[in-house]
């Protein structure tokens, strides 16, 4: 009986990873995603630490058009149907001119031993196109979707 080899990031990740700072213009971003034939970029701090992750929905939604919230009269109080804070940060981004300012903070990432499946499952449930591959506080790849998708068929 054969064993079949579990296929893991390292199989699969980019080793060279481009990465972006905070204080990274949107537009040299945008120019770099371009160059590069990217999706996104990890941000790292001066530290090299990872503090965010932007991708191409990231410029693409600080382009968007201002939704101005519902708000519903009841007697004499007005009351919107969503949040200050969501509305804040929405003109926040729309108002961004760096990396730092519309990217996100809250990164998911995965190991050189994640395997196949994982990721797969990570990426359709966490609605996440790019995964850093860290170790040891490192990142030393990265994990794209046409990756994923590379893999899965056999490419």
């Amino acid at each position: 009986m054969s064993e079949e080899r579990v296929v893991r990031a390292k199989d699969i990740m980019q080793k060279e990873v481009v990465t972006v700072r905070p204080e990274t213009s949107v537009e040299d971003a945008g120019r770099l995603f371009i160059e590069k034939d990217i999706s996104g970029a990890p941000v790292l701090d001066d530290g090299g630490n990872l503090v965010g992750i932007v991708t191409e929905n990231d410029l693409i939604r600080k382009e968007k058009r201002f939704h101005i919230p519902t708000i519903i009269r009841i007697f004499d109080a007005f009351i919107p149907l969503e949040s200050d804070a969501r509305v804040e940060q929405e003109i926040r981004k729309m108002a961004a001119t760096t990396v730092g300012e519309i990217c996100t903070t809250k990164v998911i990432t995965i190991s050189e031993d994640t395997d196949l499946y994982e990721i797969a499952t990570i990426m359709a449930e966490k609605n996440v196109h790019l995964l850093p591959v860290m170790k040891e506080g490192e990142i030393v790849g990265i994990v794209g979707k046409k990756d994923l998708i590379r893999a899965l068929s056999g490419v």
